[in-house]
């Protein structure tokens, strides 16, 4: 019999509930770590940037498996909005639900529940569409083999593309940025892993934005100075040409290729993240792109923790597309050879399991094309967005 994503989801988040309750099942972390889990440390998925942090998991199956999750909904106004967005929001932004195995030379990881993706300067889908049209009710999850300092992955991957996240709580900012938009965030396939020192490399062989065309190579290459400097490149494309073209999987970029050099300063209560990002979209009139174009941009990405649970994050960014409309050019912004710049900042109070966060956002569109920008007609060049964000980490 074939099940539904909808009727899976239901039977996962069932099982789960029943093994949480059976007596005896629950381990303290200390007894986790007995038992060969990994006891207090932060767990290694789902990352997260800062400022909210990842719940003490709950440990099943005498310590090998932990759980965790996430229950936050969010309220958002803007100005000019796009025609057929609203001018106001009011949704779950997650409530999903982490599964892991993190030690031994088989490990796994599930995420499911649902999600909604806010981004600068484009429309909001609900939580409902996101979950139908981008990566389903489970958006992450993939098997890892692991042995020493190497590791292999197959499943549903996190893109080792960009600085920041896919959900809105692994993040500084509530919603994504605009060269974010210019990225994949969840694709499919093969991922190696391997570390020496202060040497860090990726490599994947996968679907590129969500494709289901095994066509993209990727890879990351980090080097870590000391506890609080690192530098890291990444870079990933099509290896061919693919003319799929849906919400998940946007003709123009799954054909691109993308790069990025991303430089991270923790320390104390600052973590400082610049990045930069170049991409290319090639010609290929076969599957219907007449003249390519690009991108690039910049992007300052900040953080400081106040006591007492407070925090203030920023970011700036600035984004330009090449080509014309004259010459027949792709558009990969807000008309072809356009520009943005956005202003981001997010206040956030954290206590315990309870975060709220506050945000205002500000794009402006510079060299856009009639009909391409803002506002109901697409001829406002400035949009503000202001946003709230409630919920619980458990």
């Amino acid at each position: 019999m074939r099940m539904s994503g909808r009727n899976l989801f239901a039977c996962l988040a069932l099982c789960l509930l029943s093994v949480l309750l059976l007596p005896g099942q629950t381990t303290t972390a200390a007894d986790a770590s007995q038992s060969g889990g990994i006891g207090a440390q932060p767990l290694p998925m789902p990352p997260m940037a800062g400022p909210l942090q990842s719940a003490s998991p709950h440990w099943i199956e005498g310590g090998k498996l932990a759980v965790t999750g996430i229950l936050s909904g969010y309220a958002s106004t803007q100005t000019n909005h796009i025609a057929g967005d609203a001018s106001s929001h009011f949704d779950i932004s997650n409530a999903q639900v982490f599964v892991q195995k993190p030690a031994g030379w088989w490990q796994f990881y599930l995420q499911g529940g649902a999600y909604s993706l806010p981004t600068l300067g484009s429309p909001q889908l609900s939580s409902t569409d996101a979950m139908k049209d981008l990566y389903g009710p489970f958006p992450q999850g993939y098997l890892k083999l692991a042995k020493g300092n190497f590791d292999v992955k197959a499943g549903a991957l996190p893109t080792l593309i960009g600085a920041e996240y896919t959900f809105t709580f692994q993040n500084m900012n509530i919603q994504r940025g605009l060269l974010w938009n210019q990225e994949n965030a969840v694709n499919r396939g093969l991922q190696m892993d391997w570390s020496h020192s202060k040497l860090s490399t990726s490599f994947s062989w996968n679907d590129g934005f969500y494709s289901n065309r095994y066509r993209w190579l990727t890879g990351s290459l980090s080097w870590t100075f000391n506890a609080a400097n690192s530098l890291s490149f990444a870079a990933g494309g099509n290896a061919g040409a693919n003319a799929r073209n849906t919400s998940a999987t946007p003709l123009y970029l799954n054909n691109e290729q993308v790069y990025n050099l991303i430089y991270t300063y923790t320390k104390g209560n600052w973590v400082i993240q610049p990045y930069f990002q170049y991409t290319d979209v090639p010609t290929h009139p076969s599957i219907g792109i007449q003249q390519g174009a690009g991108t690039k941009g910049g992007a300052l990405l900040m953080n400081y923790s106040f006591p007492h649970g407070f925090s203030l994050a920023t970011r700036e960014e600035y984004l330009k597309s090449t080509g014309s409309p004259a010459r027949g050019s792709i558009n990969l912004l807000y008309g072809p050879g356009s520009g943005a710049f956005s202003f981001t900042a997010s206040p956030a109070y954290r206590k315990d399991a309870f975060f709220l966060r506050g945000e205002l956002a500000i794009v402006h569109a510079t060299d856009m094309a009639p009909g391409a920008a803002f506002g109901p007609s697409g001829m406002e060049a400035t949009q503000t967005r202001g946003t709230i964000e409630a919920g619980f980490l458990f």
